[in-house]
């Protein structure tokens, strides 16, 4: 059993969209990923908008623009976990309305999980640097969403 401390915070986002099953859908994507052995894991997810997420993109990726998720991962920062607190896992930016913009006509909620997904498997080492480790990260995504009932947005099925 996966135990998840998870924080939730919205940067002008709509109550419905906090509302959402995050934690329940980062929980049972974490008992299938295999993540690395923890008697608990932390993680946080920032609902924000274009102007947050494109500060965040500007400051830690050089680009200056809005983005749809941002990933930073404390696994790869290399911290120290004492065998008794949450593994931390980092942290997951979404940019709401570069999400909806990207969704299809009542995708909304499949796009918001699909960028979760993705944005969690970046915390946990995948990335996808060239065509084949894309197409290896989208169908774990996929397999994810499936996981919690949802399928594959438009924009971005297989």
């Amino acid at each position: 059993m996966i135990e998840l401390v998870f924080d939730l915070t919205g940067q002008e986002v709509e109550p419905e969209v906090c509302d959402l099953p995050w934690q329940e859908w980062f929980t049972q994507w974490l008992s299938v990923l295999n993540p690395p052995p923890a008697p608990r894991y932390e993680l946080s997810l920032r609902l924000t908008n274009d102007v947050e997420i494109q500060q965040l993109n500007r400051d830690y990726r050089g680009k200056d623009s809005p983005t749809d998720v941002l990933a930073f991962s404390a696994l790869e920062a290399g911290v120290p976990c004492p065998p008794h607190v949450p593994l931390c896992l980092g942290d997951v930016v979404i940019s709401v309305p570069t999400a909806y913009r990207q969704a299809a006509p009542g995708e909304e909620v499949n796009t918001l999980a699909w960028l979760a997904a993705h944005g969690l498997l970046h915390l946990l080492g995948w990335d996808h640097p060239d065509e084949e480790h894309l197409a290896q990260m989208l169908a774990q995504q996929q397999r994810l969403l499936e996981q919690v009932g949802l399928t594959a947005p438009q924009t971005y099925g297989q």
